[in-house]
């Protein structure tokens, strides 16, 4: 096999790992913690469902493989809990040398692809960022919704802290935040958001 592939291939194995990473929202039906991989997933096929919701035309493709790269550090970094203040510290540094690591497993030219691709997800100033960020946001939160708030209970968060993330929801959809408010103000009446 030629060094071309054999890269590849050892990338695509690489990243299998990310299904071992667990995060803290559950699976619809109160199953168990969904993994980063299921989150991406999900992502890029809400993505694709939601497009005609983005504030601006995109490059659907494009934000699809935001959605399925954009947590493939957390291989090595970890997943960093959307509301933990003190991981959040560390977790830009903990990335970037993810981010070299997985990514330099790769041939040059689509390592650095895959990097800006990463990077621009990141930066969230471009259409197709910030309609792949929407998504990141919209996700947890469904899932969170479809289970009753309930891993917002179990972590005792606020309406602020849910209201600081999904605003970035704004940018790529004002649609799509609509429907992010509404369903933060019913868990605020049902008691699952703190309101502070």
């Amino acid at each position: 096999m030629d060094e071309r592939l054999t890269k590849q291939l050892r990338f695509a194995c690489e990243i299998d790992k990310e299904k071992n990473i667990f995060r803290q929202t559950h699976l619809t039906g109160h199953g168990r913690r969904e993994n980063d991989a299921e989150h991406a997933w999900h992502m890029a096929v809400m993505a694709y469902l939601l497009k005609e919701y983005s504030n601006e035309p995109v490059d659907i493709a494009k934000v699809m493989i935001m959605c399925l790269i954009h947590d493939i550090v957390e291989i090595d970094a970890g997943d960093t809990y959307a509301y933990d203040e003190e991981a959040k510290k560390t977790q830009k540094e903990r990335e970037e040398k993810a981010k070299e690591r997985i990514f330099s497993i790769l041939p040059e030219e689509q390592k650095a692809e895959l990097i800006a691709i990463f990077d621009e997800f990141e930066e969230s100033k471009t259409a197709e960022a910030k309609f792949a960020r929407a998504m990141d946001n919209l996700q947890p939160l469904i899932l969170n919704d479809s289970n009753g708030g309930s891993d917002w209970r179990e972590h005792g968060v606020s309406a602020d802290k849910v209201y600081a993330r999904q605003i970035r929801t704004k940018p790529g959809s004002e649609k799509l935040y609509e429907i992010t408010d509404k369903i933060i103000k019913k868990h605020i009446e049902l008691g699952n958001l703190k309101s502070e």
